[in-house]
């Protein structure tokens, strides 16, 4: 999401109901964000949510991230899975996942490649790249 916020459009005026106004300034409020961020964030979840039906967002509002409804996983496990078992049959076996969802983990990631890269990169971190990125951590043993 966040490589695309970079280039804005034109400018568009919109009025919404009074509740909904509300709603939208009590999540500004929240969030410590402007209006038409939270609009704009929002509208760019619903576009996703159409265009990918079964896939919803979850987490803070500064990481919020796809996850495949009805499987538990977000995107980017489903799609760190499949590199990790090099097959769509060899995942569908070895997991309870079904291949419509696999198949939809795959449609998001080829619309959104940057996005899912940067989670599974941030995933693979190795011991050491964490100790980097925060020295007063202590990093439990593998088991």
């Amino acid at each position: 999401m966040s490589s695309q916020r970079a280039r804005k459009g034109e400018p568009f005026s919109v009025r919404f109901s009074l509740p909904t106004d509300h709603l939208v300034a009590d999540e500004a409020r929240r969030t410590r964000r402007s209006k038409s961020a939270i609009v704009e964030a929002l509208t760019e979840e619903a576009v996703r949510t159409r265009r990918f039906a079964g896939i919803g967002f979850r987490g803070e509002d500064a990481a919020r991230r796809p996850w495949i409804i009805g499987s538990g996983l977000d995107v980017w496990e489903i799609i760190q899975m499949l590199e990790d078992f090099d097959s769509i049959d060899r995942l569908l076996e070895q997991t309870q996942l079904r291949e419509r969802q696999v198949h939809l983990a795959v449609a998001y990631r080829d619309s959104y490649p940057e996005e899912i890269a940067e989670a599974i990169a941030e995933n693979r971190r190795t011991a050491e790249q964490w100790r980097e990125l925060y020295p007063f951590i202590e990093l439990s043993p593998a088991a």
